[in-house]
């Protein structure tokens, strides 16, 4: 009689839907370890029984295929229980960026309909008053005991086990997700994913990183984040197992590769700055660890090479946005890694640098111009909102982007900057990611964001906002005169300014337009 092995790449039957993810994984694994929180450890039969429990509730309270059911809470196993649940139900899940406030968060319960929230004790008390202006909400759940009047989610997982409930059948090409964008130029708008797509970015960021079921995966990644979201199923997906933390902490992540035995971390660039400046760096043993990945932003090549020498396995980078449900471009595990690239596209997905003005022209090899793809991954459109859909998808079904790259004609692409964060100084585009590029590799470092002020000569120039590494003192005239020795002198920054932290998303992207507020609070 043949035996299913232990170990090793798990080949499932085509998923319409990550619903039926969890029952899949617990007849083959039951008894597996999936998720590793502080409070709980669970297998995947305990993942799929806890979050059948709350699909079932869920039906039990009327919500029907397609309404939506918002979470709202920092990385715990109750937020991906309750997401699977979701899923399960045939619903649509809202995630949303704990970072929010409660005008903004009634802003998008309201705009998608929202008829039951899940959240954590704390948000609700920094949110709570303000649902009461959110007409579709019809209930509130709490993962915490509170003091609100809402229901507690350890009702929900008392429903009793059913062993005939099977996740409710869905159309691949049907809504199930809506994630809201940050909003920077207005509304936060409500990109629609469809089922194919969080399945097929599940996949192949779980086929390009080369995942097995002997991966141990650490992840600070907010799990409503596309990014964090692709981390955690794709490992599922392959029978892995997800160490998962509330939020991103140096020492932190490097104990749990030493205690977990961790063979793949993945983070944003700010978080390897952070954990290349540790003190505990020095004597953490990373020897487990089998490569690393890097996305969200772009990541200067001086700590790719200071990450990869200390940790002595390859840092893949990837670049993706939640229109994409997730990835658009990486590297293949065995491919060749073409340093300061994102990659090569996905299959079956189409990617290609564009004029900004005439996105039917591409551009030639290493002439910038916008990011755009096309394929099964792109959004389906925002939410009620067919006008910024028809100014963000082409009639042929690109997706600009928004980001300015260029490519090398071999199928590699390289991200210089968003568009919108282009400064024009005197004429010239001077892209804010290249001087932190050149900022980053001074030995005083630790972080450092570029943004743009106003000036009567020049339009707009450049100015450094940086937190020096650990023993180091500021000097602002040996950064400038260092940006000197590497860049034209249009793109040298005006000023250098020193703080104590910079303004980052809950994911760990830099916020550019807050960096004159943050340094003024530092001040």
């Amino acid at each position: 009689m043949s035996t299913v092995p232990e170990t090793g790449t798990l080949a499932l039957p085509p998923l319409d839907g990550l619903g039926q993810l969890l029952p899949r994984l617990s007849r083959r694994w039951p008894d597996r370890t999936a998720l590793v929180t502080d409070e709980r450890t669970l297998s995947f039969a305990d993942l799929d029984r806890e979050s059948s429990r709350v699909a079932r509730a869920l039906q039990d309270r009327s919500i029907h295929p397609g309404d939506r059911v918002a979470l709202f809470s920092q990385n715990r196993w109750e937020w991906i229980v309750s997401y699977h649940a979701v899923l399960k139900a045939g619903a649509v899940v809202n995630p949303l960026n704990v970072m929010l406030t409660g005008e903004e968060v009634a802003y998008i319960l309201a705009d998608a309909g929202t008829k039951v929230l899940l959240a954590s004790g704390e948000r609700l008390d920094a949110v709570g008053d303000e649902l009461r202006a959110v007409p579709s909400l019809e209930q509130v759940v709490s993962f915490d005991d509170c003091g609100h009047q809402v229901e507690q989610f350890s009702d929900l997982l008392a429903v009793d086990d059913d062993p005939g409930f099977t996740p409710f059948p869905v159309d691949p090409g049907s809504l199930a997700c809506i994630a809201y964008t940050s909003g920077t130029t207005g509304r936060p708008k409500g990109a629609m994913q469809s089922q194919r797509s969080l399945v097929l970015n599940c996949a192949y960021a779980a086929t390009m990183h080369g995942r097995t079921s002997d991966d141990v995966v650490i992840t600070a990644l907010p799990a409503p984040h596309v990014y964090g979201n692709v981390v955690i199923n794709a490992t599922f997906m392959v029978g892995g197992k997800v160490v998962l933390r509330k939020r991103f902490d140096a020492e932190d992540t490097l104990q749990c590769i030493v205690e977990h035995r961790a063979t793949l971390l993945e983070g944003v660039p700010a978080m390897y700055a952070m954990l290349l400046a540790s003190p505990a760096l020095e004597d953490a043993d990373l020897s487990s660890l089998t490569r690393s990945t890097v996305g969200g932003q772009t990541i200067a090549e001086t700590v790719i090479d200071a990450w990869e020498s200390r940790s002595g396995v390859p840092l893949i980078e990837l670049w993706g946005m939640t229109e994409l449900s997730g990835l658009g471009t990486t590297h293949a595990i065995h491919a060749p890694n073409v340093r300061g690239s994102i990659g090569v596209a996905l299959p079956g997905v189409q990617v290609k640098v564009a004029d900004t003005q005439d996105v039917t022209v591409e551009c030639a090899p290493g002439e910038p111009g916008e990011l755009l793809v096309r394929g099964p991954i792109v959004t389906m459109g925002y939410f009620n909102n067919t006008e910024a859909t028809a100014e963000t998808i082409t009639p042929d079904g690109w997706l600009r982007t928004g980001d300015i790259a260029t490519h090398d004609g071999q199928g590699h692409f390289f991200v210089v900057d968003r568009l919108k964060d282009m400064i024009i100084t005197g004429g010239y585009n001077v892209y804010p990611a290249e001087i932190e590029r050149v900022l980053i590799g001074h030995e005083s470092v630790a972080l450092v964001a570029v943004g743009r002020e106003p000036d009567p000569v020049k339009g707009e120039v450049a100015h450094a906002y940086v937190v020096l590494a650990p023993g180091q003192q500021p000097d602002a005239d040996a950064l400038i005169a260092h940006c000197r020795q590497h860049m034209a002198a249009y793109k040298v920054p005006r000023a250098v300014h020193f703080v104590d932290t910079l303004p980052t998303t809950s994911s760990g992207k830099l916020i550019r337009r807050h960096l004159r507020s943050s340094a003024t609070a530092n001040a």
